[in-house]
C-alpha cells in the first residue's frame, strides 16, 4: 500500500499561506490576461506528495481515465492510457497506486522565483431562468456564432504565435475588429439566439464560466456551451468596481458583484460596458453529465480542473493541495481537462465545483493558495 494514501477519512493539518477560468481551446472571461509563465518542473519523490483518502484517489483516477478516449494519439499520454485500459472498471486503491508509481514521475510546479505556492480558484456550471422565446421578463439574448465572425489561426503562418487567434469582421478586403460587448448589448447582432435570459448579469456570469444551463418553464434545462469569442481582451468587471470605489479589492466576489448590481440597476450597463469581451455559445445535447471542457469530455465535479496548457498539457494527471474558502482541505489527484483565458501562470488551476447555486457560491468565494504536482509519463519530455 502506498504511503500517499490513507484508507479512512482523516484530517490534514493545513498551513494557511498568503495568496500570490467547449471542445476547443476556449477563451472564456475568467480573468484578465496574464504574462507568459516561466515554470520550473522540480523532480520529487512519491513520498513528497501529501496524503489523500482512498475515495479521492479513485475519484481522481476515474476522472483522468475518462478522457483516455481523447488521448489515444497523444505521444505522451497515449501509451499510459493504453495500459490503464487493462485495469478493472473500478480498480482498487492498491491497483491505482501501483499503476501510477509504475508509469509516472512526480514534478512539483514552481514559479520563476522558485515558489510552489500558486492561485487556485473555482468555477461551476450555472443554472439561470430563461425562455426559448423572447418575453417581457426574458429579454436578454444568448447569441450563437455570428455569420460574419472571422477567425484566423495565426500559428498557421507564424509558429511562434501558437494558440493565438485573430477575430474580426471583413469590411471590403480588410479585417476590422469585431463589435465590443457594449455595441453588441446596445445594438444586437445578426446571429442565432439560443435562448433568452431574465437578467443581464446572468449573461455576464455565463460568459465568465463558459458554460451553463437555462431553466425553462416546462422543467427542461437547456445546456449551453462556449463556441467562440469576439476577440476583444477580457477586463474584469470586479476591477472596474474597485476603480470606481464601489468595492474593495479583497471584497470582490461573484456575490458582491451581483449584490452591487441589484442595488445599482441604473449603472449595470455602465459596468458591463467596461468589459469589451463577449462570448458566443452553442447548444449542447440534453444530459445529466457535466459540461464538456476544452478536452471535449464531461467535467467531473471535484476532480476536473482548468489549467494553462502552456504549463500543463491537457489530459495530464495532477496532484492538488489547497483549501476551500472555509479552510477545509482539498487534497487529491485531479485531471487537467479544461482551459480558460484567465487560467494563466506557473502554479495555477481553476477547480470545477459542480452545477447550480450551491456550487456557484463555493466557486465565487474560492481564491486560495495551493500547490500542484504534475504526474508525468516516465521517459517523456517535459512540457516546453
Amino acid at each position: 500500500m502506498s504511503r500517499f494514501f490513507k484508507p479512512l477519512a482523516w484530517a490534514l493539518p493545513v498551513v494557511m499561506l498568503l495568496a500570490g477560468c467547449n471542445g476547443t481551446d476556449k477563451e472564456t472571461d475568467k480573468d484578465a490576461a496574464q504574462p507568459e509563465p516561466h515554470t520550473t518542473y522540480s523532480k520529487a519523490d512519491w513520498g513528497a506528495l501529501p496524503e489523500v483518502t482512498g475515495s479521492d484517489l479513485q475519484g481522481g483516477f476515474a476522472s483522468w481515465r475518462s478522457a483516455c478516449t481523447r488521448l489515444k494519439a497523444d505521444q505522451n499520454w497515449g501509451p499510459v492510457c493504453s495500459d490503464a485500459a487493462s485495469l478493472p472498471a473500478s480498480p482498487s486503491v492498491e491497483q491505482i497506486s501501483s499503476f501510477l508509481q509504475t508509469h509516472l514521475d512526480v514534478y512539483s510546479l514552481r514559479s520563476a522565483q522558485g515558489s510552489s505556492d500558486g492561485l487556485i480558484t473555482g468555477y461551476y456550471e450555472p443554472v439561470y431562468p430563461g425562455s426559448l422565446t423572447r418575453t417581457k421578463a426574458a429579454n436578454v439574448p444568448i447569441y450563437g456564432i455570428p455569420a460574419d465572425l472571422i477567425v484566423v489561426n495565426l500559428d498557421s503562418l507564424y509558429p511562434e504565435l501558437k494558440g493565438k487567434r485573430l477575430r474580426g469582421r471583413l469590411e471590403g478586403r480588410v479585417i476590422k475588429p469585431y463589435d465590443t460587448a457594449e455595441t453588441i448589448n446596445s445594438k444586437g447582432l445578426d446571429a442565432p439566439v439560443l435562448a433568452w435570459l431574465t437578467d443581464p448579469m446572468d449573461l455576464q456570469f455565463l460568459q465568465i464560466q463558459g458554460s451553463g444551463r437555462v431553466q425553462l418553464d416546462n422543467g427542461r434545462q437547456l445546456r449551453i456551451g462556449y463556441a467562440d469569442q469576439n476577440g476583444h481582451p477580457y477586463k474584469p468587471i470586479g476591477r472596474w468596481l474597485v476603480e470606481q470605489g464601489e468595492l474593495k479589492k479583497e471584497d470582490v466576489t461573484m456575490g458582491t458583484i451581483h449584490a452591487w448590481a441589484m442595488t445599482h440597476p441604473e449603472r449595470v450597463h455602465e459596468m458591463l460596458a467596461s468589459n469589451p469581451s463577449y462570448v458566443f455559445f452553442t447548444q449542447n445535447p440534453d444530459s445529466n453529465e457535466g459540461p464538456r471542457g476544452s478536452l471535449n469530455v464531461p467535467l467531473t465535479p471535484g476532480y476536473s480542473v482548468a489549467v494553462d496548457r502552456k504549463v500543463i498539457p491537457l489530459g495530464s494527471l495532477l496532484w492538488l493541495s489547497t483549501t476551500q474558502p472555509d479552510g477545509q482541505p482539498i487534497v487529491r489527484p485531479v485531471a487537467a481537462q479544461d482551459t480558460g483565458g484567465a487560467i494563466a501562470g506557473e502554479v495555477r488551476a481553476d477547480f470545477f465545483v459542480g452545477t447550480g447555486p450551491e456550487a456557484g457560491q463555493l466557486a465565487g468565494d474560492m481564491k486560495q493558495t495551493g500547490s500542484i504536482w504534475l504526474l508525468w509519463p516516465k521517459g517523456a519530455v517535459l512540457p516546453q
